[in-house]
């Protein structure tokens, strides 16, 4: 019986959607490490696989076919004696098991999982695929072909961006992307792990919405168990999690741990390229550039636009909460306990900086809590010498809301320094910008805020719970 699977709603209309055309469908799913691409494919169409098989890490060639050929006796019976040589005569027994099997309306899926892993050098994987495709499954209408993999750098270039045999092939392109807090809050309880929101928020902070890493949270785990027992006790799960996403995402001899350094040393706002580039002692070239695109596209850094003294720039960050938790804690801290490192000062500002983050990647959650998700806006940081605003949310209907955001333990009191605060990021943001907009500030806080100054000065005090929505 397939499992439950939770969120995914785009993705499932995707797959949906391949089942009842009237054409071969060849899908293409990737996504970081352990993010539920295999659980995805094999669930939904868990009655429909005809053939499986996912490639060997570091397997030979001759390791990879014979495990091709042991899936394929799994399905069938036929071809036991088989013994091909190359990957060509490999796909042609395929071909012969997939004739033998009547043309229906109903659609048959055959998956390749861990699809980079097969093709190595020389392999002659990659043409034989291909080959596959173009010369058998499109003379038919009743097959879908899943191709999946980890490898951000090959599943960009070789399949995406093709421009071999598999060149405007891809008929869906399933990119997997994290939970968000909503659908975390869903998997624990599909697990009957009962915690509270604010239990549930640090958590993400520190593993983010890896379902992998989420699977091992248990009933009567508060967030300061869990996270010690997967990242910092002895023997933790997560101890070499980091070293073990950068060895099977990305090439040898590219810059994506360089850049990740950089980056975890820099402002937490963000660095400019050229920053990077003198920080890491690189040129800029085309290796920095494909580096820099993949850590972007597998999630692990953002590039987003930011206003600084009126000009608009352009910064990268780390915009992946376990990679930055393990930078900042499990590295630096090994050996140390969880219990112990939440309650020093590096927590503060790691919490306020993370916090923001989890806020930006919500921001659609926010925009719904502010009753303007149906108005488009841009959404930026921005600052001065004299003042920074940790998210502006610029509407098309005239209003921006200047959003300040704190990850506070308790109801955060807005005192008469804090609302002079305030109000002197306003009066910047007017006077630099030049805008003619209505401005309103916004309170974005874990507890929700108190105090007589906030009255007339925040025009909206929102929650976590908002995130969660």
């Amino acid at each position: 019986m397939p499992r439950k699977i939770i969120g995914r709603e785009l993705e499932k209309e995707k797959l949906g959607e391949a089942l009842t055309t009237q054409r071969s469908e060849l899908i293409a799913v990737y996504g970081r490490r352990r993010i539920g691409k295999t659980f995805l494919v094999r669930e939904y169409y868990s009655k429909n696989i005809l053939f499986s098989f996912s490639g060997l890490r570091n397997g030979t060639r001759p390791d990879q076919i014979e495990n091709f050929m042991l899936e394929l006796k799994e399905f069938t019976d036929k071809f036991n004696d088989e013994k091909p040589e190359n990957w060509l005569q490999a796909f042609s027994i395929l071909k012969q098991y997939l004739k033998s099997i009547r043309e229906t309306k109903k659609k048959k899926v055959i998956f390749i999982d861990e699809f980079p892993w097969v093709d190595t050098l020389r392999s002659g994987f990659l043409p034989a695929f291909e080959n596959f495709w173009n010369t058998y499954c499109t003379t038919r209408n009743d097959l879908i072909v899943v191709i999946c993999g980890s490898a951000a750098s090959y599943m960009i270039k070789k399949i995406i961006k093709n421009r071999g045999g598999l060149h405007n092939r891809i008929t869906r392109k399933i990119k997997l992307t994290p939970f968000q807090l909503k659908e975390v809050k869903e998997f624990f309880e599909n697990k009957k792990i009962d915690l509270p929101e604010i239990e549930i928020l640090k958590i993400y902070m520190a593993l983010g919405g890896v379902p992998e890493y989420l699977e091992n949270v248990k009933v009567g785990d508060s967030s300061v168990t869990a996270i010690d027992r997967l990242c910092f006790q002895k023997g933790a799960q997560l101890e070499y999690e980091f070293d073990e996403v950068f060895k099977s995402l990305f090439e040898e001899g590219s810059y994506h741990e360089q850049i990740i350094q950089s980056l975890s040393k820099g402002p937490k706002k963000g660095m400019l390229r050229d920053e990077i580039l003198k920080d890491q002692g690189l040129s800029s070239g085309g290796q920095f550039t494909k580096s820099m695109n993949e850590l972007i596209e597998s999630g692990f850094v953002e590039k987003y636009k930011s206003y600084r003294e009126n000009r608009k720039t352009t910064l990268y960050r780390i915009f992946d909460e376990f990679c930055l938790f393990h930078l900042q804690f499990i590295s630096p801290f090994k050996g140390n306990t969880w219990a112990r490192l939440y309650t020093k000062k590096e927590y503060e500002s790691w919490s306020g900086y993370t916090f923001e983050m989890v806020c930006y990647k919500h921001v659609d959650c926010i925009k719904r809590g502010l009753k303007c998700d149906q108005i488009n806006s841009k959404n930026y940081s921005w600052g001065n010498r004299n003042a920074q605003v940790d998210l502006v949310i610029d509407r098309d209907d005239a209003i921006i809301n200047l959003c300040e955001i704190k990850f506070y333990n308790d109801t955060f009191k807005i005192d008469a320094n804090y609302a002079n605060n305030l109000r002197n990021k306003e009066t910047h943001f007017r006077t630099e910008t030049s805008t003619r907009k209505g401005i309103n500030t916004v309170m974005l806080t874990t507890w929700g805020i108190t105090g007589k100054h906030a009255v007339g000065l925040v025009t909206n005090s929102l929650t976590k719970e908002c995130l969660f929505n």
